[in-house]
């Protein structure tokens, strides 16, 4: 019989058009037993109670995989998480799509401790963290224009967002950038920097957040043509001189 978080996460999931099973349902169990348990140490969530970790972090997540899915297949795919933080959206989608091959890019020391202590514990495989800053990865050959797919969920601004994330995505590949309601003048903002970049923002796919009145609107970008050499700039520049056109 399902506890009280688990019936949360299991009808928020079916909602979205997933369905979970047993042992995804005691993967997600653990995740948020670590989340609030490493809280206490480290600031990881400002979120207080396990109903809230569910619906804005786990299910706001799995948003992400039915929108993928719409534009390729998730399950083959190559996911770099850029500012990812405790997991999200990595994590949760991962637990889902266990063939995907994740790289969480997170450069905080504190909170990529606790990834490694979180993966070891979800027995999570073919993921690895990169420590460091995106416009260190995006310069380096190893990783740049590598991955099918870039995701990034509340990190920055469009036009910050996409110098970070654009560099890292393969030519045909994919930047899904999680939004709120601010996706709109962002979008304004940050267009013509998607495009100097090599990108193009082809659909923003709204998708409802099961039970809170609040939408998660995600801006689903093409990698057309390579990124300038030049970009991403030294650590600290994107923040500092954001690209305005």
């Amino acid at each position: 019989m399902l506890k009280e978080d688990e019936r949360i996460l299991v009808d928020g999931t079916q909602k979205i058009g997933i369905k979970l099973n047993k042992n995804q349902i005691e993967t997600f169990s653990l995740y948020l037993d670590l989340l609030i348990e490493w809280s206490q140490k480290i600031n990881l969530t400002s979120l207080k109670t396990p109903q809230e970790i569910i619906i804005k972090h786990f299910l706001d997540s799995l948003t992400c995989i039915k929108a993928i899915d719409l534009y390729s297949n998730i399950d083959k795919n190559s996911i770099v998480d850029i500012g990812t933080g405790a997991g999200f959206p990595g994590i949760p989608i991962k637990i889902v799509c266990p063939s995907i091959e994740l790289f969480l890019l997170e450069a905080r020391k504190k909170k990529s401790i606790f990834l490694e202590k979180l993966i070891k514990e979800l027995n999570l495989k073919q993921v690895q963290i990169l420590k460091g800053r995106a416009e260190t990865f995006g310069r380096c050959t190893e990783h740049r224009e590598k991955y099918d797919i870039a995701i990034s969920r509340a990190v920055a601004p469009l036009n910050i967002l996409s110098e970070y994330c654009l560099p890292l995505v393969r030519v045909r590949g994919l930047f899904i950038a999680q939004k709120g309601r601010s996706y709109k003048l962002e979008t304004e903002k940050g267009i013509k920097a998607i495009q100097f970049l090599g990108g193009e923002l082809i659909k923003v796919e709204k998708i409802q957040i099961p039970f809170i009145n609040q939408n998660r609107y995600l801006l689903i970008i093409n990698k057309k043509r390579n990124t300038p050499l030049e970009y991403p700039r030294k650590e600290g520049l994107p923040q500092k001189r954001p690209l305005y056109f």
